[in-house]
């Protein structure tokens, strides 16, 4: 039996599909050519991230199909209950990159605190002939600590994110539309733990009482955040966007970090993905990555494993 992991998968998946007597597939086949591919190659199972889309032309189109996977936790680019209905298995890995994320949230934090993202592209240039200049830009930064995060979703990912707060000091408040409340659990690497009890709010609230706000929400049909909710937030306040593209109005967050109501973005997921708009690309109040927020080591071994332990437990 076949399973096509389009957008690759970590060796910890394909040594346990392969050791459950299933064949592992790791070529990259192009958008247009996956329903030739998978009818020619009798794939069962088909595996992607972000980059490949599943949609009902594919799943019209491939009788030998039975499982969709997604490695994530995003299921927007795969049409999931048009799958369901036709009698395949969607999966995805939820909480296999909720710590990666939430790393990846806090490293555009502490960079923009400290002028990093901006730093990192003047030093190279003008570091050694106007040093004291750029000392001087960078001399006004603020700590984390004793500040307030907003975060809007409180899923897996926004209490991973919730967690690195709480230890760096921060106090932590929610919205999530959802939930009324999380309890939280900090581990430590001595195997004491401190708990905390999150109550949740309405968005205006959270808004309205951030210093910093980071985005865990699914994609949206409208914007979470446009030009009201920026109106709502603190002068000077930083967002920070590791969930979807679109969920934020970057024509709007544009326009806030010209007025100085916003003072500082990070973005790692954008509207024109994977063409980002040249404004935002350029603005120097913004810190960029280009997707990564699952992209580590770690999180790709346990996205593997979790994959491959659900297709088992499906078809054997």
């Amino acid at each position: 039996m076949k399973i096509l992991a389009n957008d690759g998968i970590a060796q910890s998946g394909v040594k346990a599909l392969e050791s459950a007597g299933f064949e592992v597939l790791l070529t990259t086949v192009a958008q247009e050519q996956l329903i030739n591919y998978i009818n020619e190659n009798n794939v069962i199972a088909l595996l992607v991230r972000s980059a490949t889309k599943v949609r009902k032309d594919i799943i019209d189109a491939c009788p030998s199909l039975k499982i969709i996977g997604r490695g994530g936790v995003g299921m927007d680019n795969i049409d999931v209950e048009y799958a369901r209905g036709k009698g395949l298995n969607v999966i995805n890995t939820p909480a296999a990159s909720s710590h990666s994320v939430a790393e990846l949230v806090f490293a555009h934090l502490f960079g923009m605190v400290r002028f990093l993202h901006d730093s990192n592209r003047n030093m190279p240039l003008e570091g050694d002939s106007k040093f004291k200049d750029l000392k001087k830009a960078y001399a006004k930064g603020v700590e984390l600590k004793g500040k307030t995060l907003g975060v809007l979703g409180f899923g897996r990912i926004g209490q991973a994110t919730a967690k690195v707060a709480l230890g760096v000091g921060m106090k932590v408040i929610a919205f999530d539309p959802f939930m009324d409340k999380a309890d939280l659990e900090l581990e430590f690497y001595d195997g004491q733990t401190v708990n905390f009890e999150i109550h949740t709010q309405s968005k205006e609230d959270v808004l309205a009482q951030s210093d910093f706000i980071t985005l865990h929400v699914p994609a949206q049909d409208k914007y979470v955040i446009s030009t009201d909710e920026f109106n709502i937030m603190k002068e000077g306040a930083c967002i920070v966007n590791a969930a979807r593209g679109g969920v934020i109005d970057e024509v709007a967050l544009i326009e806030a970090l010209k007025s100085g109501k916003i003072s500082k973005a990070a973005l790692d997921v954008f509207e024109n993905e994977p063409k980002p708009e040249v404004q935002i690309l350029m603005n120097p109040d913004i810190s960029l990555t280009p997707h990564i927020g699952a992209a580590t080591g770690e999180a790709q071994d346990r996205i593997g494993a979790e994959l491959a332990d659900q297709i088992i437990d499906i078809l054997t």
